[in-house]
């Protein structure tokens, strides 16, 4: 069996080893410590954001994000439907329900015009705006903030950007997390960079991020002894995976660049292939090249998503299907859903080709070629 190609591995350098020792070499071992705040800073620096939180993942900074914009039990919060199950899960940690919505054909993001719809409605049949809205930037892409930011605006509804996975991308030259009252940023071990497991909360207003470490570190009251007045999180990033996130957000360019080329690959080597679309990129923003997705018309192709995907796992190769919609998951069945066709058409077809920054020609080869041999003939 050859050896394996995975969807999207860790790619590490001599500046993480290095970054990590010293913050070993220090006994800098728990939560807190001068790489937790230069990350940070450094974080905060590159996508021009004033202030930034490390925490120990995206889930926990979208769990404070809504938490610091006042959502609570029997609230609605609007997210985006085609994302991973962390982007709604959060919501109902508060006791919130989630309100999806389903995604425009332009970016695979949040539909502007329908999240329009339900706020209009809303406002027309007199019923309570949600708490909240999430917006996600799948796969690297900025959700249309153009239309988006001024919507929110309109109804007076905080935006928060689920920059989970889009680190590095851009909408109309502004960095992904720059958008609404909060961006959130995950560090898990398949993103453009790792800290192995952590997030980061980032937002303008210093005072809500100030709050944000303080919930973090269990709310802990400025005191010689022990003493609480709000429930708290253990959700601050340790000063060893701070280290370690330092040393990647110097490479994050190296990164892209690599990831891009991926598709690049993917693109010529699939060109004039009948039944093969990629995901669409926007003229309004540059994507971060974080996964390389292509959408299978099974007839025109000759094999569907799913007949790819296992002959890819037979030789050793992982692909993932696109995300399962929110709506379209048992545990959020219940939920209200607005649209839905779009999402589900591209759960239905769309596949996840390895997209790793440090693959290799050879490697990519290898998975061109098994795909071109299940077309028809």
């Amino acid at each position: 069996m050859p050896d394996r190609i995975y969807l999207s591995p860790p790619h590490m350098g001599p500046d993480e080893r290095s970054l990590l020792l010293d913050a070993f070499d220090s006994n800098w071992i728990a939560p807190l410590g001068p790489h937790v705040e230069a990350f940070e800073k450094e974080l905060a620096a590159r996508v021009a954001v004033p202030h930034a939180a490390a925490l120990s993942s995206g889930t926990a900074a979208l769990h404070l994000a809504l938490q610091l914009v006042g959502v609570g039990r029997g609230d609605d919060v609007v997210v985006s439907s085609l994302t991973f199950a962390a982007s709604a899960n959060p919501v109902t940690y508060l006791g919130a329900r989630p309100v999806f919505i389903d995604s425009e054909t332009k970016t695979w993001n949040l539909d502007p015009d329908l999240l329009e719809e339900e706020l209009e409605a809303r406002r027309r049949e007199g019923r309570p705006m949600p708490k909240a809205v999430v917006v996600v930037d799948l796969y690297g892409q900025c959700a249309n903030y153009t239309r988006l930011e001024p919507l929110c605006a309109k109804y007076g509804v905080p935006l928060i950007e689920d920059a989970a996975e889009a680190l590095g991308a851009t909408w109309n030259g502004k960095p992904a997390g720059g958008f609404g009252a909060f961006g959130v940023f995950s560090f898990n071990g398949n993103k453009i960079i790792t800290t192995s497991g952590g997030g980061m909360l980032v937002g303008p207003d210093k005072g809500l991020i100030d709050k944000a470490r303080f919930l973090a570190t269990q709310a802990r009251d400025p005191a010689p002894h022990y003493q609480h007045s709000h429930v708290g999180y253990n959700y601050r990033l340790s000063n060893l995976l701070a280290a370690v996130g330092r040393g990647q957000l110097r490479v994050l360019d190296e990164r892209i660049a690599a990831r891009r080329r991926n598709r690049a690959f993917y693109e010529q080597a699939f060109a004039n292939v009948p039944g093969i679309r990629f995901m669409p990129v926007a003229a309004e923003g540059t994507w971060n090249g974080w996964l390389t997705v292509i959408v299978v018309d099974s007839k025109a192709f000759g094999a569907t998503r799913e007949q790819i995907r296992i002959a890819l796992e037979q030789q050793n190769i992982e692909s993932r299907p696109v995300w399962k919609p929110m709506h379209l998951q048992p545990v959020f069945a219940q939920c209200p859903m607005r649209g839905g066709a779009v999402s589900a058409a591209i759960f239905e077809d769309g596949l996840c080709l390895p997209s790793g920054s440090s693959l290799t020609t050879a490697e990519l080869e290898r998975v061109a070629s098994l795909v071109l041999s299940l077309r028809s003939r």
